[in-house]
């Protein structure tokens, strides 16, 4: 498993001046580096004004560093931990997320989680929108070593949905992990697809789906934020995953998810192995960051 100082290390060269241990404090930057530093991580720029203001204004006799510190961990607000719940029978997750956001690759690692906490999972390729459009999932399914229920292109993506809770009911699959097609949020027809999976899901399994969770892919930085923004709107999102943070050096976006979406961040992406999606540890995120692990 790639550790987090190793994963977050393209957004901490960026940020060494700031966080190096050898450094101590950041008192020897003057206000103008400090934000340019932090701006470049893609830290959104109301939370590099007010953590230059605090800065200004903490006594001397504080620490820099820590006061830093402490500001970043209270942005990225309460955690709140996942597992998958045994009271649904079946859970379902829906996926969401753009072009190339790493939106399969997840379901299936999620899938693979499930499995080693005792669940008998089930992917749902519902993306009918390209050709073989659900064939990667399909074959990580085959993988995982867990059932899988997919669409041919151009079938209705709300009845393949649809299937899949209808058969993971039937052969006793739970959880059911819905990934939907990759799509832009500026595509309105795709868009207008969600509610309308939702609500099919919903009929055959009241309740369902039972979360909503945005995949992110970090190299975008602050781009991700707008189009989690715009899929909200759709479809209210309950939880983020972020992936590609191990190539990224914009990992100060995810500072922007909790204050703009109030959704909390569930799980990072630190590598490309099957184990590399991990719970989001804020502590662990921002020492990284210091150059500590």
């Amino acid at each position: 498993m790639v550790a987090w100082a190793s994963a977050l290390s393209k957004t901490r060269n960026i940020l060494k001046k700031v966080f190096s241990p050898s450094l101590g404090d950041v008192d020897e930057l003057n206000v103008e580096e400090l934000e340019e530093i932090l701006l470049r991580s893609d830290v959104p720029v109301r939370l590099v004004m007010e953590i230059v203001d605090e800065l200004d204004a903490a006594p001397r006799r504080v620490s820099r560093k820590d006061l830093l510190r402490d500001l970043l961990l209270k942005e990225l607000g309460e955690v709140r931990s996942f597992s998958w719940p045994s009271d649904k029978s079946p859970f379902v997750l829906l996926l969401l997320g753009v072009n190339g956001s790493g939106k399969t690759t997840t379901a299936a690692k999620l899938a693979k989680m499930a499995m080693g906490q005792g669940g008998k999972p089930m992917l749902c390729g519902s993306d009918t929108f390209r050709a073989a459009g659900s064939s990667q999932l399909k074959l990580w399914s085959e993988t995982v070593g867990c059932d899988f229920v997919g669409g041919e292109m151009g079938a209705d993506a709300a009845g393949v949905a649809f299937n899949a809770v209808d058969a993971a009911i039937a052969s006793g699959c739970d959880p059911v992990i819905v990934d939907s097609a990759g799509r832009m949020h500026t595509k309105t027809p795709l868009m207008d697809e969600l509610p309308k999976m939702c609500r099919s899901m919903g009929k055959r399994h009241p309740g369902a789906p039972h979360e909503v969770w945005m995949v992110l892919d970090a190299s975008l930085g602050q781009n991700a934020v707008i189009q989690a923004q715009q899929f909200n709107k759709v479809v209210p999102i309950t939880g983020i995953v972020v992936t590609k943070l191990d190539g990224s050096s914009k990992a100060g976006f995810l500072f922007s998810v909790r204050s703009e979406l109030n959704v909390p961040i569930l799980f990072t992406g630190l590598g490309e192995g099957e184990d590399d999606l991990v719970p989001f540890n804020p502590e662990e995120f921002v020492d990284a960051l210091f150059g500590e692990e």
